[in-house]
Parts: C-alpha cells; structure tokens; sequence
C-alpha cells in the first residue's frame, strides 16, 4: 500500500451499528416524551432526529469515501467526509437555536411535567448512548467524518444526564422549570461541539495547512545538498491524508533522486506527511546559498 492510501474503512460499521442505537431510542423518547409533556424529552429526541440524519450522512459519505479515485476526481470521494462533518455541525448549531428559543417559551409559561417517566427515559438514553459513543470512539480518532457523528452522540450523553437531573427534581419538589433549565444547559453543550466541528472542517474545507510552512521548510533546508524550498504548499485531503507539494532546488551535482526519496522520508517521519509530491532540480552554479521566501502559489 503507498503512502497516499488510505489505512482504514472510513468507519462504515461502528457508524452503521451506532445508527441502530440512537434510531431506535429516538423513537422511545417521542412516545415517552408525549405521555410525560417534557420538552426535555422532546429537545432530546429533536436532537436525536439530528444524530440520526447525521449519523445516516455519515456512513453515506463514509461508503463514498472508499471509492477508488477516477477520471476527473483525481483525490478521490475523500472530501465527502469533510462535507459532512461540515453540515453535522451545521444541524448541531441550528439544534441548538431551536431548543433555547423553546425553553425560554417554557421558562416563561411552565407546564406540568411528569418527573418519574422523564427520569427512566433519560437513564436509558444514557445507557444507549454511551454505548453508541464506545462503539465509535475508536474510529472518531482517525475520521473527522466519524468524529462529526461522534460529536452528536456524545451531547446526547450529556443532554441525557441532564434531563435525568431535571426528571429527578421535578419528581422531588414539583419544580417544573427545571426541565427547561435542563434543556438550556444541554443547548450550551451543543453550540460547543458545533463550533467545534465546523472549525476544523472549515480549515481542511479552506485547505489550511495542518502543520507550520516555515517549520517544514526549515527542516528541508537542514537536509545537506539542499539550497532553496519554494511554492511550498500543505494542505488535508481528507481525515488521514495530509499532502505536501514543493519544489526544490539543490546543488548542481547532487543526487536529485536520492534527494528527494531523503526529503519525503523527512516529511513522512516529522511531519507525517506521507503524500509528498517533490519537484526537485539542480540549481544553476551561479545560485547563492540564499534560500527563497515561501511562496504561496
């Protein structure tokens, strides 16, 4: 397998079994939700109609990822990943707009809730979705893809524990406020794994370079032989596939080839920049030893 392939299944499987978990708790919650009168359950669940179209988005885009490149799509479906990730964390944001402006409508006018049906319900989403953030845990650390689904799931963690808290004190003291509180606080975590994701699928969408220019090229210009790095050029295809192009000028005489091979062992070995694409030539004798500024085209 070359360096530019791709290592892993793009994590089709957890994603599918993931889908399974929270598609069939979302359904339990909107029946619960309707005999308790929680908007708790209800802004749950409305976030749980998100993790599922995400989560369906992301195994789309996840089988699509895997394509072989061809014809006009010479990288390949590996963008697809990004996208998705992209509009997840759009739908968290749009979420989470949506649950404050119903809770403060609660705060203002509060309705009766039922504490005890709200509470077994939360305890069981937190069961399930723990469980569906076990099974992609593992892959979201290699795909921002899976990472972006990831994400839902695991605020649904969170919106859960505080919806039991609300459910427990409204079984207690008959405070219903308390389940609007409870969906604020859930909102809060929310917009913070939106802006989360849609900042690191904003860079790779802006093909904003996943390591430093200048370091990178400083470590070339360590690599004996080598006199000027220029139209210096890092960016991230998709989750694993970082790409670096340069082009390079060296010593009249030197090794142009074997040079080369030493500067994309460098950057593979330092940076993790595994897909190099080097163009390498002999400066002309009368060069000095100074070397170009980074260009940027």
């Amino acid at each position: 397998m070359s360096a530019h392939q791709h290592r892993h299944d793009y994590g089709r499987r957890p994603l599918a079994v993931a889908l399974a978990l929270i598609a069939g708790l979302m359904v339990g919650e909107v029946v619960f939700g309707v005999v308790a009168g929680s908007l708790a359950l209800f802004a749950d669940a409305g976030h749980m109609l998100t993790d599922v179209a995400a989560l369906a988005l992301a195994l789309g885009a996840a089988a699509y990822a895997g394509r072989p490149a061809r014809g006009r799509w010479t990288f390949g479906f590996r963008r697809l990943e990004i996208l998705a990730a992209h509009v997840n964390g759009i739908t968290l944001l749009v979420v989470g707009v949506v649950i404050v402006y119903s809770a403060i409508r609660r705060l203002v006018s509060p309705s009766e809730v039922r504490g005890g049906v709200v509470l077994i319900v939360a305890l069981a989403g937190i069961a399930v979705n723990v469980l569906a953030t076990a099974v992609l845990a593992r892959s979201s650390r290699e795909s921002l893809n899976v990472r972006g689904a990831f994400l839902h799931v695991a605020t649904d963690v969170a919106a859960f524990a505080g919806t039991a808290v609300a459910g427990a004190v409204i079984l207690a003291t008959g405070w219903n406020q308390a389940d609007p509180v409870a969906s604020l606080v859930v909102a809060g975590l929310i917009f913070w794994s939106s802006y989360s994701l849609l900042r690191e699928s904003t860079r790779i969408l802006l093909d904003v370079a996943p390591e430093e220019p200048r370091e990178i090229a400083d470590a070339m210009l360590g690599v004996p032989g080598v006199q000027q790095v220029h139209d210096l050029h890092v960016w991230t295809v998709g989750s694993g596939f970082p790409s670096v192009s340069a082009h390079v000028l060296v010593d009249p005489g030197a090794d142009c080839h074997a040079l080369r091979r030493e500067l994309a062992a460098l950057l593979d070995d330092r940076f993790s920049l595994g897909h190099s694409t080097l163009q390498v030539e002999h400066a002309p004798s009368r060069a000095g030893a100074g070397n170009l500024p980074i260009a940027s085209g």
